[in-house]
């Protein structure tokens, strides 16, 4: 039996590099004759990561995990002016160890008489960049989209649109038609051809083959507004989509038939949809010790089924004060039970990824706790896997990152929308008015923004939630058995995926 070496190639966020061990794990299970090996970045703001992929992977003897040695990240300033800019400096500042690494393991392939052969690299869409790596050694090249084929949608319709108009897009832009996330990076160079700038959220709406609805820019992800090198390095990234061999989605079919289906009438790489691809059970954060996880596993015990909303924002996710209070004063109000888990804003001299905070009751209203005791539970890191799946939540107040979306829906929880960062806007646009599978508290809401959730708009969502629409929860119930179902022998998943391993390394 010829064996395949595939080099998983991570961006360094939590979420991604979570999903792409997860995935990794999946082939391997799927086909004895594939190892892999996953090239990690040491992103200098999520500093527990080391410990927490090697958790993941620690009975896998068939994937290695190679940590690359530090390079020094780019000024702090350009965090500043673009997240995206500064990921996408720091991924390239990687290319020469990557270089150096996929040269070894060729050489060592090479040196053991072909039984093993490197297959390819798979890259996350945020190093695509290193598909020159793969070139040079004549290796082909697969993206792995961490998130849903809205955005690859969207994605791929950017370059035609930069044709046209070539700068960024404005928040009153009208709305755009859209094939899908897929489709909007493969709109983008269409649309940086046609326009080249940025985004304004005054834009008119996006129409995209891969979205039913007309998209409206204000949506869309925070770098295509962004005129300090956010909106370029999307560009960059959106035109090197149509340079990989296959582009392997984090989505199921049935999830996003309209938009999966579009695809297939295009001119670009294969798709494999192959989701959902998530965690059974997160790994423990060092954040969150076993005392406290057990204080809230053991008051979700305590609680009737259904009965709780649970409230939990992401691994940034973090509000002022005065948001803080109108989300305690919501809660409050509405009567229902609930478990929420609360950060706080990093301090200045910090980097973006928030802390539990140790005295985070300051940030509550004067008598909060004493009033909602017995019938809510306020926490730091929460272990969010194993809530959405306990008997007693029976709804999720969510930042929308598509590894939540995703958990939601596998447990069958309903989702109310609260965006802050990344796609998450355009997730949760998709979530309410694509796919119907979950309600608006809001579409385009922005950490960076101003703006105030009232307590009266969250006591409303939450008991329209927990007290009404039975249809949408029936239909995210009906999602969740399609979920799994997706995954099963037979399913359109497993069958993706099997497609994928047969034009990556052959037929067994």
């Amino acid at each position: 039996m010829k064996r395949a070496e595939l080099i998983f190639i991570p961006s360094p966020g939590v979420g991604h590099l979570v999903s792409t061990l997860e995935f990794s794990k999946r082939l391997i299970e799927r086909d004895d004759r594939i190892s892999i090996t996953v090239l990690v970045m040491k992103f200098p703001i999520a500093t527990f990561v080391d410990e927490y992929t090697k958790s993941l992977t620690a009975s896998q003897s068939r994937i290695q995990l190679i940590g690359l040695p530090p390079v020094d990240p780019p000024p702090p300033t350009l965090m500043k002016e673009s997240g995206e800019r500064y990921l996408c400096s720091f991924i390239e500042s990687y290319i020469p160890h990557v270089k150096n690494v996929v040269k070894d393991i060729v050489t060592s392939s090479d040196s053991s008489s072909g039984s093993v052969q490197v297959a390819g690299l798979v890259l996350d869409f945020f190093c695509v960049s290193m598909i020159d790596v793969a070139n040079e050694f004549g290796l082909p090249s697969y993206m792995f989209l961490t998130t849903n084929a809205g955005f690859l949608d969207f994605m791929l319709h950017l370059p035609t649109r930069h044709k046209q108009i070539s700068f960024e897009f404005e928040k009153t832009d009208p709305e755009i038609l859209l094939p899908g996330f897929l489709d909007l990076m493969l709109y983008l160079p269409t649309r940086h051809i046609q326009i080249g700038f940025e985004f304004e959220k005054t834009d008119p709406e996006i129409l995209l083959p891969g979205f039913a609805n007309p998209v409206p820019p204000c949506v869309l992800l925070d770098g295509l507004f962004n005129k300090q090198g956010g909106y370029s390095s999307c560009i960059k990234l959106a035109q090197r989509f149509k340079d990989v061999k296959g582009i392997i989605v984090n989505t199921f079919v049935e999830l996003e038939t309209y938009t999966v289906n579009s695809f297939s009438n295009a001119q670009i790489p294969p798709v494999y949809p192959v989701g959902p691809v998530l965690e059974d059970k997160r790994q423990p954060h060092p954040d969150l010790n076993q005392a406290e996880y057990d204080k809230i596993m053991k008051w979700l015990d305590d609680q009737p089924q259904s009965s709780v909303v649970f409230l939990c924002f992401g691994s940034r996710g973090s509000f002022e004060v005065p948001q803080v209070r109108e989300i305690a004063l919501g809660l409050e109000q509405s009567g229902c039970r609930f478990l929420w888990s609360i950060r706080v804003p990093p301090t200045k001299a910090e980097a973006s990824v928030t802390s539990p905070y140790t005295n985070y009751k300051d940030m509550l209203p004067e008598g909060f706790l004493e009033r909602i005791k017995g019938r809510g539970k306020t926490c730091g890191w929460a272990p969010q896997v194993e809530v959405l799946a306990h008997k007693s939540i029976g709804g999720f107040i969510s930042h929308c990152g598509w590894n939540s979306i995703l958990e939601s829906l596998w447990h069958g929880v309903p989702i109310v929308t609260w965006p802050m960062y990344a796609e998450q806007q355009l997730n949760a646009f998709e979530m309410v008015k694509e796919l119907g599978l979950a309600l608006e508290l809001r579409l385009d809401y922005r950490s960076t923004d101003s703006q105030l959730v009232t307590g009266d708009e969250i006591e409303r969502a939450i008991r329209c939630l927990m007290n009404g629409d039975e249809e949408l929860r029936k239909k995210v119930k009906g999602m969740s058995e399609m979920a799994r179902k997706a995954l099963m022998d037979g399913g359109s998943s497993f069958n993706s995926i099997g497609q994928l391993i047969e034009d990556m390394i052959g037929r067994s």
